[in-house]
């Protein structure tokens, strides 16, 4: 689970808390300065869009009572698939063609592409909405709001050619990461 910076920063604009507040809302083990400190820089981090650290289900819970809206609101659920056996050229096609789509029409788009990276796009989608729907998540109001293709190691790997040569082939890997998020 991941946290929306748009959609959070909207949330605490709309209740009208400081970020201080909230830091103090976070669970911790003890009431140290120190986890104070790390508390405030957790919710700063959140709201300027950077995931470190990772936000887990208690937290996000934790800000949504403080903030007064359900967790669903600003929660994001992400799912990848590292090292996956398709150049990122190609895997790119099939993930811009689902970005910005709900759930339905892009799992009907990905299940009838001709394309191989499809099938692995699919299944990364679907282990997004299964996290989805692990926090209660409408299934039927959610929408693929990231959905991204990085290039990953380069498999080297020879031909051998007359007179003792050898041409090089590159297999090329990518990683496919999917998100979902319930529409407003």
């Amino acid at each position: 689970m991941k946290i929306n910076a748009d959609k959070f920063k909207k949330a605490i604009k709309d209740s009208g808390i400081d970020v201080e507040t909230l830091a103090a809302a976070l669970p911790r083990s003890n009431d140290g300065q120190k986890q104070q400190r790390l508390a405030l820089k957790k919710v700063r981090n959140w709201m300027a869009g950077k995931d470190h650290p990772s936000a887990k289900a208690e937290e996000v819970d934790a800000l949504a009572g403080a903030l007064g809206v359900p967790p669903l609101s600003f929660a994001r659920f992400t799912s990848t698939f590292r090292f996956a056996r398709s150049s990122q050229r190609k895997s790119m096609l099939v993930v811009e063609m689902i970005r910005g789509r709900s759930f339905a029409e892009a799992d009907a788009l990905l299940q009838f592409s001709p394309k191989r990276a499809a099938t692995m796009v699919r299944k990364v989608l679907n282990a997004a909405v299964a996290d989805a729907e692990a926090a209660n998540a409408d299934v039927a109001r959610l929408v693929v709001s990231e959905a991204k293709a990085d290039g990953a190691v380069i498999i080297k790997r020879f031909q051998p050619k007359d007179r003792g040569r050898a041409h090089p082939i590159q297999k090329r890997t990518s990683h496919i990461t999917v998100s979902v998020e319930e529409a407003n």
